[in-house]
């Protein structure tokens, strides 16, 4: 126990060592204060749309609010519900809605979607924003200026998902806690890096980067589109650039455990690259990292009672940041452990579902890992 619990301690020490700080919250995006009225006439947005009747009119509003001259295009990815007619009603200037065309084999629906949308962009920038996705006042012209400023080709932001029931409070900001260990935004922010991060829910990208990258052609049955696209952008020579924003909020609910496990067994696997070694892996670090510390404090010795607490501080201390920075209590840092066991679960499932050729349902439609998504 002292060999293990050591060992456990060590990697909380060096993760909160290391120079990328996967941890932290550092990589912000805001806007400015806005005076006047914007010109976005180089800017086209993307809103791949299916079934969004519940929220599509909250999106295309903020949108009106960000300035003049902004181009919307919503792909209608045959929907089934008042996704148009509610759009349409929302009288935003700028608006053309286009009606999708079915899904052919090999692509995932979201990125038919934005490749059919591309096809009318004839602006320099190209805003790729999920349907769900409210900005702030502003935020176009911020990522316009991180763009510009920052001498890059894609800018994106992890958007702030909601936090209202009690799983949303429990999983949501563990959720992009995970997400960043993972895909350390630091090193997807090094140029000198092949490692390509972004957050698919906004993007904005130039057209001509996007367009030499083999636009969404080259990614067509990815999943985990949002990183394959920023890799496809840096193996063409671009630079990308991604960060947190309190401006750029997700209204999609997840109320239940169920549909936040829903919405994590759809990709786990993928992550993973479908290896069952990896999986154990992973099984094991989580295992290790989050439950043994806590096992040492009833279990172990005097001295495993030590690193225990060395541990389960720089558990605590790792996870702090990003709860301040979502504006929750401290207080849930340790149900740290719980979350890891939870997520380790819906990777799990995510992986018997893989294994049972079982797709997993998107608005109703089929999504099968090896194919992309269904035309159903």
């Amino acid at each position: 126990m002292e060999y293990l619990i050591g060992t456990v301690t060590v990697v909380w020490l060096v993760l909160l060592a290391a120079p990328w700080r996967s941890w932290s919250t550092k990589e912000r995006l805001e806007p400015d204060h806005v005076k006047g009225t914007l010109d976005h006439s180089d800017v086209t947005v993307i809103i791949p749309a299916r079934n969004e009747a519940a929220g599509i009119g909250r999106t295309l509003l903020a949108l009106a609010d960000q300035g003049a001259n902004l181009t919307i295009i919503l792909v209608d990815d045959q929907s089934r519900d008042e996704t148009a007619r509610i759009a349409r009603g929302t009288l935003v200037d700028g608006l053309k809605i286009i009606e999708g065309k079915p899904v052919p084999p090999a692509w995932t629906g979201k990125l038919w979607a934005l490749e059919q949308g591309l096809c009318t962009v004839t602006t320099d920038l190209a805003l790729l924003l999920d349907a769900d996705i409210e900005l702030g006042r502003g935020m176009v012209g911020a990522l316009k200026n991180k763009l510009n400023a920052g001498r890059v080709d894609l800018v994106s932001v992890m958007a702030w998902l909601r936090m209202d029931s009690f799983w949303e409070k429990l999983l949501a900001p563990a959720f992009i806690y995970f997400f960043k260990l993972l895909y350390p935004f630091s090193i997807g922010n090094d140029p000198r890096s092949r490692l390509g991060v972004a957050a698919g829910g906004c993007v904005l990208v130039r057209t001509d980067a996007l367009r030499k990258a083999g636009a969404f052609l080259s990614i067509r049955s990815s999943i985990i589109d949002d990183c394959a696209l920023a890799s496809r952008v840096k193996a063409c020579g671009g630079h990308t650039w991604i960060g947190l924003s309190h401006s750029v909020r997700s209204h999609r609910p997840y109320p239940r455990l169920a549909d936040f496990w829903q919405m994590v067994e759809r990709t786990a696997f993928t992550q993973l690259r479908y290896s069952v070694w990896l999986l154990l892996g992973t099984t094991l670090v989580m295992s290790g990292i989050y439950i043994v510390p806590w096992v040492s404090l009833f279990l172990g010795s005097t001295v495993a009672k030590g690193f225990g607490l060395i541990a389960i501080s720089g558990m605590m201390v790792s996870y702090v940041p990003t709860l301040l920075y979502y504006r929750r209590s401290i207080l849930w840092a340790p149900t740290l452990p719980v979350i890891g066991a939870l997520y380790v679960l819906m990777t799990w499932s995510s992986a018997i579902r893989y294994w049972r050729h079982r797709a997993t349902e998107w608005k109703g439609r089929a999504i099968r890992p090896e194919t992309g998504e269904g035309n159903r």
